[in-house]
């Protein structure tokens, strides 16, 4: 049998895994890997060398993923690869497009969806949760966990830090309790500058993700260096905002050969008559220059105006808009919230300022989670700052918002955001994480550092 040859950091785990499964002591491990470190290689590797050793003889195991496609599907072609790798092309087949079988050994592979039916199955060689800090405990506990019981089988979680809460930081917080007690070693958890050390190229890229997000993004933090989230907090900490404020004066117009994004984000208009209500939105707008450096070519953000506007109907916010945006600034892209109200905006935009110079952005859970952590990022790394304080309401009240503005992290590695309307408004924030975002969708001149 010839499998791949496996990192110390992942043999460190497989082979107290194995042990477990030989001796029929049937301990639980939580294997926590930094995120592209490898921990799915080693999980395929291991029921390589369980289906090896139970082919004759029989038995199953399960592996179970947050969702069937592609999680399960992947994990399955990984297997499927590593028994090819070890010589076993003949004689491994799929069955029901979920149960990978070796003559008499299978491993079955299923979702924790709420709707995947799990009924039936048993794992007498090893029960397997992989992405187990998206798994939700309630649903291992009742549908998972009792098909180990049986044979009293080894269990392993995988995953990368998330919440606190999740599934699984409980288990390494009661494997360190069951540790303090009989010295068995369950937990095995690899941050990036531990897997960095037998692998240069991956340590090079994290280096550059850090680079990328930010030392103390959450994705950063919790994905390569492992480190729980402590639950909601501000969507930019102290030391972000910090490095937010800039220097560089507020302008009155574009500077010869340099590149400007905005973000606008459009309030709904007030009624025909109606008076001014205390704490109605804005539409907000904001301007920012934008240049790129060698050699990774990040962007750096720097804003230059900001502007609101407040029950003011949508036919003059259209024209003010547009001459700004076209008349005074010429922006190479402009990122509009396109929800609801500011549908119409984007569309009028498009026609006057062209296509392809306007992005609409439609406000959905997903979609405002990545304006959220695309705001982190940008912020984190240092790459974003906003213009000195020029005496305006605008600098004061954006200022305000990012202070005042929360996050809150959701199971699935998604962010909200907002500033809680008892507290004030966020639509500055919000304009300012659609400039971050239309950058996104222009490319640098690599002659100059600007676009061409």
């Amino acid at each position: 049998m010839s499998l791949i040859r496996l990192r110390p950091y992942q043999a460190e785990p497989a082979r107290a895994i194995l042990e477990s499964v030989r001796r029929g002591l049937g301990l639980t491990f939580a294997v926590e890997m930094s995120r592209q470190a490898g921990k799915n290689e080693m999980s395929a590797w291991v029921e390589t060398a369980l289906l090896t050793r139970a082919m004759r003889a029989g038995g199953g195991g399960v592996k179970a993923a947050p969702t069937f496609t592609p999680q399960v599907k992947y994990s399955i072609e990984r297997l499927q690869r590593s028994l090819a790798a070890a010589g076993y092309g003949r004689f491994h087949r799929l069955i029901d497009g979920r149960t990978v079988r070796l003559l008499n050994a299978t491993w079955t592979f299923f979702s924790t969806e709420p709707s995947a039916s799990v009924v039936g199955a048993t794992a007498s060689l090893l029960l397997e949760v992989d992405e187990a800090q998206d798994v939700s405990a309630d649903k291992f506990n009742r549908d998972f966990r009792p098909m180990a019981a049986a044979f009293n089988s080894t269990t392993v979680l995988y995953g990368t830090a998330w919440e606190e809460t999740s599934l699984l930081e409980e288990t390494l917080a009661a494997n360190r309790e069951l540790e303090g007690k009989d010295g068995v070693r369950r937990n095995f958890v690899y941050p990036h500058e531990h897997c960095g050390r037998y692998n240069a190229a991956y340590a090079a890229y994290v280096a550059a993700e850090r680079e990328r997000l930010g030392a103390e993004h959450p994705l950063f933090t919790t994905q390569y260096e492992l480190k729980p989230l402590p639950g909601g907090g501000r969507l930019l900490g102290p030391a972000e905002l910090d490095q937010m404020r800039g220097v560089h004066a507020r302008e009155a117009g574009p500077v010869a050969g340099q590149t400007y994004v905005a973000g606008l984000d459009v309030a709904g208009e007030a009624p025909s008559g109606a008076a001014v209500a205390r704490g109605r939105d804005y539409s907000a707008l904001t301007v920012a220059r934008v240049e790129w450096a060698a050699p990774r070519w990040l962007p750096t953000i720097e804003t230059v105006a900001h502007y609101r506007w407040r029950d003011v109907d949508h036919e003059t916010l259209y024209a003010q808009v547009c001459n700004l945006l076209g008349g005074v600034w010429n922006v190479r892209r402009v990122a509009v919230d396109s929800t609801a109200i500011g549908e119409a905006a984007a569309l009028l935009l498009a026609r006057a300022l062209g296509r392809t110079r306007v992005l609409a952005y439609r406000y959905t859970q997903r979609s405002k989670s990545t304006l959220g952590y695309g705001l982190q990022a940008a912020a984190g790394s240092g790459r974003l700052r906003v213009h000195a304080d020029d005496g305006s309401s605008e600098w004061r009240a954006l200022w305000e918002e990012l202070r005042l503005c929360r996050a809150t992290y959701t199971p699935n590695r998604l962010v909200a955001w907002g500033v809680d309307p008892a507290d004030g408004h966020d639509d500055l924030i919000n304009s300012l994480a659609l400039a971050v975002e239309a950058v996104g969708d222009v490319a640098p001149g690599r002659a100059r550092g600007r676009l061409t």
